[in-house]
């Protein structure tokens, strides 16, 4: 189980990371406003309407991928097995050491030590 762990967590983690990269790729709403009016930015590598179809169908696909590797992690966080009871439980029982009496027999004065 610890493989599939490692590899869901791997999976996850790039798959993170690619959604991370592709939504700061994408243009906003107002980015073709700024091409129409020469700011060059209109030509990309997938062409003017290319990118945004690529990226978002890229975004989602990862984000889909991001969404099962949540619940495969999840499910098997949640099916290991668990303790039960207390950790104290499984402790090595120990005797406690015997604490020595050190209460006095008799009251200490202090009215012997005091010259007359």
């Amino acid at each position: 189980m610890d493989i599939v762990h490692t590899l869901l967590l791997t999976l996850h983690i790039i798959a993170g990371v690619g959604v991370i990269g592709l939504v700061l790729l994408q243009h906003g709403k107002g980015a073709d406003m700024g091409a129409a009016f020469g700011s060059g930015a209109s030509g990309s590598l997938f062409g003017a309407t290319g990118s945004a179809n690529f990226l978002s169908r890229a975004t989602a696909v990862l984000a889909a991928v991001f969404f099962l590797t949540s619940l495969g992690l999840s499910y098997i966080a949640n099916s290991a097995p668990r303790a039960s009871g207390s950790v104290m439980d499984s402790a090595p029982a120990q005797a406690m050491p015997a604490i020595p009496d050190t209460t006095p027999s008799a009251p200490d004065s202090k009215a012997k030590d005091i010259p007359k």
